[in-house]
């Protein structure tokens, strides 16, 4: 539903990331249908369904080339306020400003002069500056520190807000605070409901 917030939850495999690529029309379904707003995919131009979608993958992809190219790159009109904007609701510009040429500085190839933690946040910066309806979140934080999941963290919590969202979540905190829970196994949807409906029921999600 427009601005709920869709936990998808389940062990490894069991199809949580099928769904994103679904949507995102990488492949379509052998059977069944997705809709958007009543529009099934397949009769609709994969550039405009991309266009209402902002990704946040486990590894999103950095350029070299500055933090300001970078996170333009999600829209190449953007300006430099909506950019310190976007930067500072993604827990970005503190350490944005504090490299030597600020937001221009050379981010070296694949942004390999930031941390885990920071890319991520960058990540999440570009895509809060395409604005679109529906977000896209794999909250994978599995690779870094406390202090940087924390931030990491925030950042996914602000970016959500006013979006319509689904996050394959991976921490029980983020759960807790979806609308909605999905449980996935082998490919199938197994369970939904929140966190106490799902946890009383003594099923997958409990377990």
């Amino acid at each position: 539903a427009p601005g709920e917030r869709v936990a998808l939850v389940g062990p490894s495999g069991s199809g949580k990331s099928t769904v994103f690529r679904l949507l995102l029309r990488f492949y379509d379904p052998q059977s069944g249908t997705i809709r958007l707003d009543g529009v099934d995919l397949r009769d609709a131009d994969p550039a405009e369904v991309r266009a209402r979608m902002a990704l946040v993958s486990q590894d999103s992809p950095l350029f070299s080339g500055s933090a300001a190219e970078n996170i333009r790159f999600g829209r190449p009109d953007a300006d430099l306020d909506s950019i310190r904007a976007v930067a500072c609701a993604a827990q970005a510009e503190g350490f944005l400003d504090a490299l030597p040429q600020g937001f221009e500085t050379p981010l070296g190839d694949r942004a390999r002069s930031l941390s885990g933690g920071q890319r991520q946040r960058l990540a999440i910066a570009r895509a809060l500056i395409r604005e679109t309806p529906i977000l896209l979140l794999d909250e994978a934080t599995s690779a870094l520190d406390a202090e940087n999941e924390q931030l990491v963290q925030r950042a996914l919590e602000g970016a959500m807000v006013g979006h319509t969202t689904l996050v394959i979540a991976h921490r029980l905190a983020t759960v807790l605070k979806a609308d909605r829970i999905v449980v996935m196994d082998g490919g199938k949807v197994v369970e939904q409901g929140t966190h106490a409906e799902l946890a009383a029921k003594g099923g997958l999600y409990s377990r």
